[in-house]
């Protein structure tokens, strides 16, 4: 069985895990990509998550003008399209809350977290195949919880009991990650991916150098200050690029 078949089959059974998850106010509504844009989605995995990789880069959870649209991690519409080369019909997720609507690659919005970390390796690497060749980039976590207000939720801020049957789903669905791709690194993109790699690792028994990049946020002040140039040291610092 390949690679990309065996995560694949990881994402079925992800979505099967957090199927029939209820969460408590301020949750209004909760998106998972992996559902109305898994043709995008699948399109990511087979183009790119073929081989092992040298490093597996780790995000948080969906951003809304991003892979919420897309089904691709940090998935700044230009950065799909125009330099992976990848645009499906993305379907509409059910609810849908009304200041969060799902347009797809239609979607004129920009994802501030996606077009930084895009654009830094796009601008390393022009032909995403020699990105791809020795990186890959996931998600931890596949579902996006949105307030009344359209405000996004983050995992960090879902009560314990109510994020432990997500965690566990995650866990098991990063832990095949690390086991088929086998990296020599694995980088978490902010502290909350950091801490997770470094428990589904340790837990797994398995020992890639866990790593840290600073998370690319507008809602981060030191990431408003040249976040490309941060991050390109700290890759450096770890090894990773020369």
């Amino acid at each position: 069985m390949s690679i990309t078949t065996e995560l694949l089959s990881a994402t079925d059974q992800l979505l099967s895990d957090l199927e029939g998850l209820s969460f408590s106010e301020p949750v209004a509504v909760t998106y998972n990509p992996l559902t109305y844009a898994r043709a995008s989605h699948e399109k990511f995995v087979k183009r790119f998550a073929g081989t092992p990789k040298r490093v597996l880069m780790m995000g948080m959870n969906p951003g809304p003008w991003g892979m919420a649209q897309t089904g691709v991690p940090f998935g700044e519409i230009p950065a799909v399209r125009d330099w992976m080369g990848i645009s499906a019909l993305v379907q509409k997720p059910d609810p849908e809350h009304p200041k969060r609507p799902i347009v797809g690659f239609e979607c004129e919005k920009s994802e501030v977290s996606g077009r930084r970390l895009w654009g830094l390796f796009s601008e390393t690497y022009p032909n995403p195949d020699d990105f791809f060749r020795d990186h890959y980039v996931v998600n931890y976590c596949p579902l996006v919880w949105m307030e009344e207000s359209g405000r996004n939720r983050t995992p960090d801020k879902l009560p314990k009991a109510e994020m432990a049957p997500v965690s566990s789903a995650c866990d098991r669905y990063i832990q095949k990650h690390l086991e088929l791709l086998q990296p020599e690194f694995a980088i978490g993109v902010g502290a909350f991916a950091e801490a997770c790699l470094a428990r589904i690792a340790k837990k797994a028994g398995l020992a890639p150098e866990i790593g840290r990049i600073l998370h690319p946020s507008p809602a981060s002040p030191a990431a408003n200050r040249n976040w490309a140039g941060t991050a390109t040291k700290q890759l450096k610092e770890i090894g990773i690029w020369k």
